[in-house]
C-alpha cells in the first residue's frame, strides 16, 4: 500500500473520530446548559461542584480533542509524508487520549468522595500521557529529506 493511500486512510480515520467526537462533547455541554437551566440540584448544589468541575473539565477535553482530530487529519491529508515512521503511533495516542482523558474526569464526577473525584479520574492523567506523546511525535515529525526530493 503507498504512503499516500495510508495517509487518506488514516487522514479519513481522524476526520470522522474527529467530528463524532466534536458532536458527542457538544451534546454533553449543551446536557450541562441545560442542568443550569434547570435547576437540576444534582448538579448545581454546593456539595456537587466536583460533580459540576469534572464534568465540565469532560466537556472542554472532549471538545478540544475533537478538534486535535480533525486538525491531524488536514495534517495527514495535506502532508502525506510527514511523520511516516510515526503515524500509528500519533493515531493510537489520539485515540486513547481522546477516550481516557474526557472519560477520567467523566467517571471522576459519577461518583465523589468528601469533594474528591471518583476513582475514573485515574484515566485523566493516562489520557494526558497519550495526548503528550502524539503532540510530541507531531511536533517532531519529519518530512521527506529535500535531496530525495529534488531527485524527482
Amino acid at each position: 500500500m503507498s504512503t499516500t493511500t495510508k495517509s487518506n486512510d488514516y487522514a479519513h480515520r481522524h476526520l470522522r473520530f474527529g467530528w463524532w467526537s466534536l458532536f458527542i462533547f457538544l451534546c454533553l455541554g449543551l446536557t450541562l446548559e441545560l442542568f443550569h437551566g434547570f435547576k437540576v440540584s444534582s448538579y448545581l448544589d454546593v456539595s456537587n461542584a466536583t460533580r459540576r468541575l469534572m464534568w465540565t473539565l469532560a466537556h472542554a477535553h472532549g471538545a478540544l480533542l475533537g478538534l486535535i482530530h480533525i486538525a491531524t487529519a488536514v495534517v495527514f491529508r495535506v502532508w502525506p509524508d510527514f511523520a511516516v515512521p510515526h503515524r500509528a503511533t500519533i493515531s493510537g495516542c489520539l485515540v486513547g487520549a481522546s477516550v481516557m482523558l474526557p472519560g477520567g474526569f467523566f467517571l471522576g464526577g459519577l461518583s465523589f468522595y468528601s469533594g474528591d473525584p471518583g476513582i475514573g479520574i485515574v484515566l485523566a492523567p493516562v489520557g494526558g500521557l497519550c495526548l503528550l506523546l502524539a503532540v510530541f511525535r507531531l511536533a517532531s515529525g519529519q518530512f521527506p529529506s529535500t535531496k530525495s526530493q529534488q531527485r524527482q
